[in-house]
């Protein structure tokens, strides 16, 4: 009698050790499943849907594969934190003719406007590196990815070999993901920076997708001012001023049913130190190009330098900037099996 209490209690508590393991999962199993395909893994969850691509156009969320559950909602860019090439302010006069690759850069035109830079190192990850290796990284209330390319094409007088880290950690019960980019420079330099898509671009016709911008360094843009193509330096252009940074950088859109014409979520990314931001651009060129540059300063080789961000959907500007305060000083971000976390520095 004395031994059947004794298995009956051992039973009560493995049950509750059980019970609590599976609700930390998330209902009956994994917070998120995982399937791996021949050109991406597809990551879905109770809130979320995401694909991080293998090859082709690859880097960051794959285009229109991020769906917020709750309103049905998906991106409709070409995805999320999309890296490009390393990068300087500065013509390229000097070396143009022999720039291998894609990394000669044309400026005084309406796609990158008068301000002149010059690429560094390449060649642009999202469309030229080809193919990455993700690697997933399961644990008990998250999923995180992790990629990096070794950047092989360098201006004249510079070497090639910088390598570019990205982490992606996208919580259990969350609209949005957190990401990190992350560069090691073999280089020198005054002010190397990385091009990356922040959030991403806005494909429309006439402002069917979108209704408005925000950008919490300007305020709202209505979706009209989309509707001609003008160069970044026209309007709407952010350049970092020493002493001037403001206390947020977010950077989104309220999306548009093209269908109905009614607004849902905004999607917005939000770049939790704001002074990484060198440069950011939201202009039209056949669609809603937003374009960060990151970095900007004073780099010697094998040092460090990246950012950190928060990138999904909300409800308002206000849940927007209360998600920002709680997350805000960071620039870098951890990920293994036991966890996930912030860092102060990249």
């Amino acid at each position: 009698m004395t031994l059947g209490k004794e298995l009956w209690s051992l039973v009560a508590i493995v049950a509750v050790f059980l019970h609590m393991a599976v609700s930390a999962m998330g209902g009956d199993g994994p917070a998120f499943r995982v399937r791996e395909e021949a050109e991406r893994i597809v990551i879905t969850g109770p809130s979320l849907e995401a694909a991080i691509r293998k090859w082709g156009y690859v880097s960051g969320v794959e285009a229109q594969s991020f769906l917020d559950v709750r309103t049905g909602f998906r991106d409709p860019g070409f995805g999320l934190d999309i890296v490009d090439w390393l990068m300087e302010n500065g013509p390229d006069d000097a070396y143009r003719d022999k720039l291998p690759g894609d990394l000669p850069y044309s400026y005084n035109n309406l796609v990158h406007g008068k301000r002149p830079k010059r690429s560094i190192e390449g060649p642009q990850v999202c469309t030229q590196a080809k193919r990455l290796e993700p690697v997933v990284i399961t644990g008990r209330d998250f999923v995180a990815v992790r990629q990096g390319h070794a950047y092989t094409l360098a201006a004249p007088g510079k070497k090639a070999g910088s390598r570019w880290e990205q982490t992606l950690v996208f919580p259990a019960g969350k609209r949005y993901f957190l990401a990190a980019d992350r560069v090691t420079s073999v280089n020198a330099s005054e002010g190397l920076f990385l091009r990356i898509d922040m959030p991403g671009h806005i494909r429309h016709r006439a402002g069917d997708t979108f209704s408005e911008v925000y950008l919490s360094y300007r305020g709202l843009i209505p979706s009209r001012e989309f509707l001609r193509d003008f160069p970044p330096d026209e309007k709407f252009l952010y350049v970092r001023e020493e002493g001037k940074v403001p206390s947020r950088i977010i950077r989104g859109y309220h999306l548009r049913d093209p269908k109905t014409g009614k607004d849902g979520p905004w999607l917005a990314a939000l770049t939790l130190d704001p002074s990484v931001v060198s440069e950011a651009w939201c202009h039209q060129r056949g669609y809603v190009c937003m374009i960060q540059e990151v970095g900007g300063r004073p780099v010697k080789p094998s040092e460090t330098f990246g950012a950190a961000y928060l990138t999904g959907y909300f409800d308002s500007i206000d849940e927007m900037n209360r998600v920002y305060d709680e997350h805000a000083g960071h620039r870098g971000l951890r990920a293994d099996a036991s966890g996930w976390t912030l860092t102060r520095e990249p």
